[in-house]
């Protein structure tokens, strides 16, 4: 297997992320977390893991046929190509490791990471390429909505019960919006997070 360019989970040169557990299990709290999110999630893993290349043909579809957010993987105005297929592999991996990962420091120093990388601090840094310099902040939060939405259908396709099929949307949308919510803190003025 090919590494992904650009995916350093759990490598040590990652800044520490500014969230602690204790700040990310409050989080978890506010959004009704519970242990059985944490298994509906595993199970949404195992439900999606061979079908993330057709979920993120779905995604790109929707971001390539929104001029508005194609416009954040261009250069001179023009998609970059290299660009949005190295975004696409992160982004098949975040699937993954949103579903099966544990929500541990090494989670939240990653979830920084990429934080930063929609943020003007690492934008196009990762890629090495010449493009719009920040994610704008609304576009995170919108996405959160086509993100989850979006996911049912993929839920579905596996035989499982509808109440089983709606534990894991139900979870897939938590995990959702609490990674949303990290990613936004560099937009953030110190202490207002």
């Amino acid at each position: 297997m090919t590494p992904i360019k650009g995916y350093a989970y759990g490598e040590s040169s990652l800044e520490a992320s500014p969230i602690t557990i204790h700040d990310l299990d409050l989080l978890k709290k506010t959004l009704l977390w519970s242990d059985e999110d944490d298994q509906f999630l595993k199970l949404a893993g195992e439900v999606l893991k061979d079908q993330v290349n057709d979920v993120l043909d779905l995604w790109y579809g929707y971001v390539g046929g929104n001029p508005h957010l194609l416009y954040y993987f261009t250069t001179n105005g023009q998609p970059n190509t290299e660009y949005l297929s190295a975004v696409r592999e992160r982004f098949g991996q975040w699937i993954l490791d949103l579903c099966q990962k544990p929500y541990d420091q090494d989670w939240l120093n990653y979830q920084h990471e990429i934080a930063l990388r929609h943020y003007s601090t690492k934008k196009n840094k990762t890629d090495g390429v010449d493009s719009v310099p920040i994610i704008h902040l609304r576009y995170l939060v919108a996405f959160i909505y086509p993100i989850t939405v979006t996911i049912k259908s993929f839920l579905a396709k596996k035989g499982h019960s509808q109440n089983e099929v709606e534990s894991m949307y139900n979870s897939w949308f938590k995990a959702v919006t609490l990674t949303a919510l990290l990613w936004s803190y560099p937009y953030v003025r110190e202490g207002g997070f």
